[in-house]
């Protein structure tokens, strides 16, 4: 029996450039799903399904997050323990407060394949609620080290 093999028309090194986005003001979906775009890499000319050819993305300011309607009252975050009684309902609201990336870690996510592959893909995913704070630190030790 002849064995079928994935035809891999891109053979060099994939380039990875990191992106920045503020999501300060901006909708969750339509940053959730630019996002999810440079994750999979979807935007260079040798995309393929079966590869990781994304770029790591970097998404600051995930405190600002706008959302429209009534999302804000009636989306409702469900996870389940697997005890009996331990069904948890979290409104959008209340994960807006307490942890903005978290709610743009679970719009990305769901936008990304359900598979290893998917799972590679999204480590890549960078999410703070204000700045970056290792870009802060590096900006301060080159700032001491020009005044030495």
């Amino acid at each position: 029996m002849m064995q079928k093999l994935t035809q891999v028309h891109y053979t060099k090194p994939i380039i990875r450039k990191q992106h920045r986005v503020d999501a300060n003001g901006k909708i969750l979906g339509r940053v959730a799903q630019e996002v999810a775009q440079l994750l999979r890499g979807k935007q260079k000319p040798f995309f393929s399904y079966h590869q990781d050819s994304g770029d790591p993305v970097v998404v600051v300011n995930a405190g600002g997050i706008r959302v429209t309607g009534n999302k804000l009252k009636e989306k409702i975050y469900t996870r389940y323990s697997g005890y009996p009684g331990g069904l948890k309902k979290i409104p959008l609201e209340k994960m807006l407060q307490e942890s903005p990336e978290k709610v743009i870690q679970h719009a990305v996510r769901g936008m990304l394949p359900r598979s290893p592959l998917g799972e590679r893909i999204f480590q890549k995913l960078k999410v703070y609620r204000g700045e970056e704070p290792h870009v802060k630190v590096k900006e301060k030790e080159v700032q001491k080290e020009k005044t030495s």
